[in-house]
């Protein structure tokens, strides 16, 4: 049954990694688009080609991880840290008089 198991992730991995996948990016900037070909021209490629190599750059070097950095209420601190904090006054703990719940009943 493993051995199967194995068999088959074997089976998707090549299928992925032998075809190659096609993105249709609409509502592009002109501005965008007509940097794109500048710099494609530039570099004696298609504009196609140039993409790739872009997308494909800005992933592999990490440049596109979607994972940040630091959490954001790492961030948050950081950004505010230098105008000084505030000192809050915590109000002692109350406990409360009401009765627990039962839940075997």
């Amino acid at each position: 049954m493993l051995a199967l198991l194995a068999m088959t992730a074997m089976l998707a991995v090549l299928c992925y990694t032998l075809s190659m996948a096609t993105i249709t990016i609409r509502n592009l900037d002109e501005k965008v688009k007509r940097a794109l070909q500048v710099r494609a021209a530039l570099n004696g490629r298609s504009m196609e080609a140039e993409a790739r190599d872009l997308l494909g750059g800005l992933v592999t070097n990490g440049q596109g991880n979607s994972a940040p950095e630091v959490d954001l209420g790492t961030a948050i601190h950081r950004r505010f840290a230098a105008l000084g904090g505030v000192d809050l006054k915590i109000p002692p703990r109350t406990f409360s008089t009401r009765p627990l719940p039962k839940f075997d009943e």
